[in-house]
């Protein structure tokens, strides 16, 4: 047995999210960088970047614990309920640089421990700091997670001593009364105090509150993560909250915004006792250090399972603990090279860019599920839909507002993880609620279109078949016309008839499975089903009857007839029928030596145009024909001929009507139109020399005389009947 399927789910609601949750969004911005972002934006722009920050994260967290409450979620956190509702191809390239970004992140709590810990111990190197502290935060790890979460309960009570020495300060230092609501943004040390702005304010304290995800990376560990999500992390952003918008009146109180800008240790200053105040600031950066290479294999280690990155059997490797050591360590790597890059300051901006792309994604999958409303999605903390809306929302436009240009490369980066996961196509065994996304968009644009007009468009017009098969020779025989037909916005859906031989019925079906494959491949809209009735009118004219209730239904009946078949009156009827039903209708009649040729050449032969056809954009039963014949020739990269048949005196084609003929329709340019008088049959004779003949069906005609025309011309030929939703010259 795997380890996978003995491994025991041991953090409840407190170790495994609110505490890491806490610890990681309690981080080192509170401590050295909330005074001068008081001193820069003043009491009440503090208390609205503050808040702003917080309705992207809570809206974050409201949607997590919303859709933690409706689904089984595995491990890797946002990874795991990204796939499960977008698909692994969307969740994997949201999942593989949100474990880039905690993984380096990694590198960035070590880099301000040791600018913490370079005030006790100034002459020591920065690099061998550097690597002291990942082998301690490595070693905490490696005992177990069970170990490193005892840490951080040391470490939580030190952060919770070091706010009360905070607060003391009110008690031991003169207070300032004069506040300053607005502040003037004087700028910073670096900048020499030539001033900021909101915004840039902003970009400097938003990052204390990306720590929503902290918990739900441990999702794979919790002993009921539908529960302990929600919880633990609804309840640590409002605490956490509470406790940052009271520090902004503290701030204010204890120091004057000349200080609060110019200095960024006055919690640590003016602290009632400094000592805890600096061991909560280390703490809270080795705590955030530890949570997130706690956090970040995890995620690793549901991307194996997912099978979404090579090697991922490795990947997804438990040790005997529990716990995913290579994961671990591969993590290990990318810190040190993030630490061998000593200045992380030109990636630090891409990876936060990542942590906002993946909370715009969780509201996104909150929105998507709450929108489509299908019984499968029965939250048990049901949230309003604006929630998940400001949050997508808001975390997009944050990420434009901080930086244009990076937001942009990230995202072409997720772009480029989502192509690559595309052509590696990926399967989940799970599955997600695609289907249900693109069938509720069907359903709103059928709505839609049904309310701006109920009757369909010819302008919208597309080639749509029903095609009744009895036998595989009628597909197989029309198979290459069919796909020239439907090529490459078109649809078939296959009606079987159900045949009295089993044998023979086994044959049929196995033969449609693969010819439906092979439409696929050419990623055509294909179906079949098989009806319990082995009559050819009768099982046809009801299914017409039956789509007509439809809205995605098909417009044109194909039926392919063999030259020797003695059975002409089922089609006969079958003329009748598809008029009734207000269904084009197609009757291939391969000649049994030709088939069709070389598939080059077209000839298509228009009837009974009225005299009017120009004022009234009518040629009469001509419609289906010549667009049959656009698209076949398209498909072919053929050339047409058209011949058209003028037996009325009355009417004259002159060269100007030709030319506006060839204009109105659109033939291709190389398209010959010619003027013909006599018999049909005796003009189709004379004309062989083509691959096939494309006509209308014209009044009185019957299947008898159609393929009399075929036997005569010796070419296969395909008969066309309108219905009144085409119109080749809209």
């Amino acid at each position: 047995m795997e380890l996978q399927n003995i491994k025991k789910k041991t953090f409840g609601t407190f170790a495994g999210v609110f505490t890491p949750t806490t610890l990681t969004i309690l981080g080192v911005i509170m401590y050295i960088r909330q005074p001068w972002v008081v001193g820069n934006a003043g009491v009440i722009g503090a208390l609205a970047i503050v808040l702003l920050s917080v309705a992207i994260t809570f809206t974050t967290a409201l949607s997590l614990s919303s859709i933690t409450t409706n689904v089984r979620i595995g491990s890797g956190g946002a990874f795991s309920l990204i796939s499960q509702s977008l698909g692994l191809e969307i969740g994997g390239a949201i999942g593989i640089p949100f474990y880039f970004a905690q993984a380096i992140a990694v590198a960035m709590y070590i880099f301000g421990f040791r600018e913490g810990l370079q005030t006790l111990t100034p002459d020591v190197n920065p690099f061998i700091l550097d690597i002291g502290i990942f082998s301690l935060v490595l070693i905490i790890a490696f005992i177990s997670t069970s170990f490193a979460f005892k840490i951080q309960y040391v470490i939580l009570g030190v952060i919770l001593l070091s706010l009360v020495s905070i607060y003391g300060a009110l008690l031991t230092n003169e207070l300032n009364y004069s506040i300053e609501w607005f502040g003037k943004y004087s700028g910073s040390i670096e900048n020499n105090f030539n001033g900021s702005s909101f915004w840039i304010v902003f970009a400097v304290f938003f990052p204390a509150v990306t720590g929503v995800m902290a918990g739900a990376n441990m999702s794979g560990d919790l002993t009921n993560p539908r529960k302990s999500i929600p919880i633990g992390t609804i309840s640590s952003v409002i605490i956490t909250t509470i406790i940052y918008i009271s520090l902004i009146f503290v701030a204010a109180l204890i120091a004057t915004p000349e200080e609060l800008a110019g200095n960024y240790n006055v919690f640590i200053d003016k602290a009632l006792y400094s000592p805890i105040v600096l061991a909560g600031l280390l703490g809270a950066t080795l705590s955030s250090a530890l949570g997130s290479f706690v956090g970040a294999p995890r995620i690793l280690l549901a991307l194996g399972e997912k099978r979404i990155l090579p090697q991922s059997q490795r990947l997804a490797k438990l040790s005997s603990k529990g716990e995913p050591v290579n994961a671990m360590l591969i993590t290990a790597v990318i810190v040190i090279i993030g630490i061998f890059l000593r200045n992380l300051n030109t990636i630090a901006p891409i990876l936060t860019m990542f942590f906002m792309i993946t909370y715009a994604m969780v509201n996104i999958v909150a929105l998507v599920e709450q929108s489509l409303g299908l019984p499968s999605y029965r939250p048990t903390l049901k949230i309003p839909l604006f929630v998940p809306a400001i949050g997508a929302l808001g975390s997009i436009a944050i990420m434009f507002v901080m930086n244009v240009i990076v937001a942009l490369f990230s995202l072409v980066f997720i772009v480029f993880f989502y192509l690559y996961l595309v052509k590696m196509n990926i399967k989940s065994a799970a599955g997600d609620s695609r289907s249900g996304l693109f069938t509720a968009l069907a359903e709103w644009a059928t709505k839609k279109t049904n309310n701006l007009r109920q009757e369909r468009e010819v302008r919208s017009w597309r080639p749509d078949l029903l095609m009744p098969v009895s036998m595989p020779k009628e597909l197989r025989s029309s198979f290459k016309l069919i796909h020239s037909i439907i090529y490459p916005k078109g649809s078939i859906k296959i009606l079987a008839l159900r045949n009295v031989n089993e044998i023979e019925q086994k044959n049929l079906e196995n033969f449609l499975k693969n010819a439906v494959k092979k439409f696929k491949e050419s990623e055509l809209s294909v179906s079949y089903t098989t009806i319990d009735n082995t009559d050819f009118n009768t099982t046809v004219n009801v299914s017409m009857q039956s789509l007509n209730a439809a809205f995605f239904k098909p417009n044109i009946i194909f039926a392919s007839i063999d030259t020797s078949t003695s059975n002409l009156n089922y089609y006969n009827n079958l003329l009748l029928d598809a008029k009734k039903n207000n269904f084009g209708l197609i009757i291939y009649i391969p000649f049994s030596t030709a088939s069709l040729a070389i598939e080059k050449s077209i000839n298509l032969w228009i009837t009974n145009v009225p005299e009017d056809w120009k004022e009234s954009f009518n040629i009469n039963n001509n419609d289906l024909s010549t667009l049959i014949s656009l698209l076949i020739c398209r498909n072919w990269k053929g050339n047409i001929e058209v011949h058209i048949m003028n037996n009325n005196r009355k009417m004259e084609f002159s060269k100007t009507d030709i030319e506006d003929l060839h204009t109105m329709v659109r033939f291709p340019k190389n398209t010959t139109i010619s003027i013909n008088q006599g018999e049909l049959l005796d003009n189709v004779i004379r004309e062989r020399n083509t691959d096939v003949n494309i006509f209308n069906v014209e009044e009185g005609m019957l299947v008898e005389d159609m393929v009399k025309l075929v036997n005569h011309s010796r070419i296969s030929a395909i008969f066309c009947v309108d219905s009144d939703f085409e119109n080749v010259l809209v």
